[in-house]
């Protein structure tokens, strides 16, 4: 359970905050948990944050809740050292530290989702079967899955990212990459914005599920070429917005 609560160490002065933004930024954060949720990608734990959009050394999550039922007023802004801005006393995800040391690793990304995504997780632990694209939605993925092993650096561990020695040594794993795997554990999404890391959540799985499927039926598989994702990766009509407004949609219906 990698996002029990805990209210960390936090410093005697609170780091000064980033300033306003705008609710539509913390209302979109809240609509990624709850389609994370909706898709099967997130359940009782995970979660996503967003970097400040006017102030790159911050970054909002939700407090301590289930995806799920995460609100606005619940959103809460950290340094990137993880330290809250303004804690009140709230409960804080314990594996806060996955998203301040990718930031910090990472100045394209903006947006981050850590999951447990069910389908994905077999992938962790079975290291002679990669992750590859199977199909066009995933052709993110061509780039290559690197698998984080707390094992190889930090010995016998409970698996949790629980301090910034831990999410430093995950985001040197990342490295450039848009996904990587946590063995027995999960895996991080990243991305641009927070619907292009919603996006490769939700088509990460998907992708984990159909490798599986294609792999029960026996045979040798046919995975994408490295030319055929660039095709696809390169486009500019990648239209990332109609499946994140369809979502979107779909979680306010609901």
């Amino acid at each position: 359970m990698n996002d029990q609560a805990a209210g960390g160490k936090v410093p005697v002065s609170a780091p000064a905050s980033g300033g306003a933004v705008d609710r539509s930024v913390l209302q979109d954060l809240v609509y990624a948990n709850h389609i994370c949720a909706d898709q099967g990608v997130l359940d009782g734990y995970g979660h996503c944050s967003v970097r400040h959009p006017a102030a790159p050394d911050r970054y909002f999550l939700s407090r301590s809740l289930s995806p799920a039922v995460i609100t606005v007023d619940d959103i809460m802004e950290y340094d990137l050292d993880s330290n809250p801005v303004d804690q009140r006393g709230r409960l804080m995800y314990l594996e806060r530290c996955i998203h301040g040391e990718i930031y910090k690793a990472r100045p394209d990304v903006n947006a981050i989702v850590h999951s447990h995504s069910p389908a994905v997780v077999p992938f962790s632990v079975v290291r002679a079967v990669p992750l590859k694209p199977i199909c066009h939605m995933s052709a993110f993925l061509a780039e290559g899955v690197p698998n984080f092993e707390v094992r190889d650096e930090f010995g016998m561990t409970d698996l949790l990212i629980r301090d910034n020695r831990l999410g430093r040594a995950l985001a040197q794993t990342l490295g450039n990459k848009s996904v990587a795997l946590m063995r027995g554990h999960g895996n991080v999404c990243v991305g641009p914005n927070i619907m292009t890391a919603v996006y490769r959540a939700v088509y990460t799985e998907v992708n984990a599920r159909l490798q599986a499927q294609a792999m029960a039926l026996g045979g040798e598989i046919t995975f994408m070429e490295p030319q055929e994702c660039a095709l696809i990766t390169g486009r500019k009509d990648l239209n990332f917005d109609r499946p994140w407004r369809m979502w979107k949609e779909r979680i306010g219906a609901a």
